[in-house]
């Protein structure tokens, strides 16, 4: 389906936002009043003896359009036209190009066969197409790094392990001139990566670690880290998830595929800024050499961990990735992304991504991005009191609390113990556990992958100064 950016209108269908207090005067009041159209909020009603698909709207804010763009995608895509038009201003461009390209997102790759919608070209007519243009090819990049997202959280365990988590992490290295590396069993135990190591100990796929790297041709304003927890599956381990929770487990690599869509986001925007991804790739299965409840394990950074649950297991890649990740680079900023708790739905719900550190300042302006590029963020608190819940009689820390109370915020506390001093106003946690993966539609998301944080981090690097 292709996307362009157009003076004026020509095409098969134009979509037109009505709003409740406008209907009335719509030229066609009386046919869609026939059809029973109210303008409510992502309505649709087809008036296809004029070439018309009216849309329900309450009003112009970015995430309705997004939204009802996304209803209008979906039922143009359901009929046999080939071409379709919206309006748009500089103001709607990045939201109506969204509700396009995520609203219209399928992933069929393994239904054995597909209806093939007839719809090849939408326009996107505006009155002067250069003052247009850069918001127009900004937003195109960034929903596309969010469906490539989408994508790989989307393929199945067998399809993505961690070794060919690593080949694709190389092939995108090739396309967009990135510096790769990557560490394998020998070299993360050279590195001491004894924690990272025992997750993935039964599994017939061996761990990697994933470095990409984008450098500007300009002098970076900034350096960012980002640090996604890979677990290409998650079976719980010995401490063996329900049957239906491990249906879906497939997702609990999203970090991981987010932190890879966001550096191919800023690499094809060019920005001035630094960037550094690092993936624990590693898959949590059970066997004869499985970790277990009440091993304690040796991490890179020294710090011995108790294990009480080896179904929080991302939490012991991540806190080795987190300590490799500093060691390697010196950043002015650096966030890690994991779908690490259940516990952040039940505080959150499943829409909203979580979002811990110390520096409030840094909070706010994650959140100012979150609010800007359409995504659902809100920021939960650190106590010296749940703090406390994560102490071992046995160990220096253990890798679940004593008591079953704000899970989010403890899982966060835990990596905290693994960000060095001199880095804990530099760094955010952000638990995409509820945001990353959905079994029904909502907002511009259809069915499984969403590709949480891509937006919203790409605002965030876009306005770095």
């Amino acid at each position: 389906m292709n996307i362009d950016l157009v003076n004026e209108i020509n095409s098969d269908i134009t979509v037109e936002f009505i709003d409740a207090k406008n209907l009335k005067k719509h030229k066609q009041y009386k046919t869609l009043n026939l059809a029973g159209f109210s303008a409510e909020q992502d309505t649709t009603c087809f008036l296809h003896e004029k070439g018309i698909l009216a849309c329900g709207i309450e009003d112009d804010s970015n995430d309705n359009i997004r939204s009802v763009v996304s209803s209008a995608i979906k039922t143009i895509k359901a009929a046999n036209y080939k071409s379709a038009s919206f309006t748009v201003t500089k103001d709607t461009t990045q939201a109506v190009v969204e509700g396009i390209v995520l609203g219209g997102y399928s992933y069929d790759v393994y239904k054995s066969s597909t209806k093939k919608s007839k719809l090849n070209n939408i326009y996107l007519a505006c009155g002067n197409v250069s003052k247009v243009q850069s918001t127009f090819e900004e937003a195109i990049i960034i929903a596309e790094a969010t469906c490539f997202t989408r994508d790989i959280v989307n393929m199945i365990p067998e399809d993505l392990n961690p070794p060919t988590f690593a080949d694709l992490a190389k092939k995108l290295a090739y396309d967009n001139g990135l510096e790769c590396e990557i560490l394998g069993e020998k070299e993360l135990r050279k590195e001491k990566m004894e924690s990272m190591l025992a997750v993935g100990r039964a599994s017939r796929h061996d761990s990697k670690l994933i470095h990409l790297t984008y450098k500007p041709k300009k002098k970076a304003k900034k350096v960012i880290s980002l640090v996604g927890k890979g677990l290409t599956y998650d079976s719980g381990g010995l401490s063996l998830k329900p049957a239906a929770s491990m249906v879906t487990m497939k997702m609990d690599k999203a970090g991981g595929c987010a932190v890879l869509g966001m550096i191919k986001a800023v690499s094809e925007l060019k920005l001035d800024v630094e960037v550094h991804v690092f993936i624990g790739a590693v898959e949590n299965m059970l066997g004869g050499d499985a970790y277990k409840p009440d091993d304690v394990l040796v991490t890179r950074s020294g710090t011995t961990v108790e294990v009480r649950n080896t179904d929080a297991e991302g939490r012991l890649v991540l806190c080795d990735v987190l300590d490799y990740a500093q060691d390697k680079v010196k950043a002015d900023y650096m966030f890690d992304f994991a779908t690490l708790t259940g516990a952040c739905m039940v505080a959150l719900g499943q829409y909203t991504t979580g979002v811990m550190g110390h520096s409030s300042k840094l909070k706010h302006e994650v959140l100012r991005s979150a609010t800007a590029s359409g995504e659902l963020a809100a920021t939960l608190p650190f106590n010296k009191h749940l703090k406390k819940l994560l102490k071992s009689g046995i160990a220096d820390i253990s890798n679940v609390a004593s008591k079953p109370y704000g899970g989010a915020v403890t899982a966060g506390l835990f990596l905290d113990k693994f960000i060095k001093e001199e880095n804990k106003d530099k760094w955010l946690h952000f638990d995409i556990a509820g945001s990353a993966y959905t079994d029904s539609p909502w907002d511009c998301n259809v069915y499984g992958g969403t590709g949480a944080s891509v937006r919203m981090l790409s605002n965030f690097i876009q306005n770095i100064k």
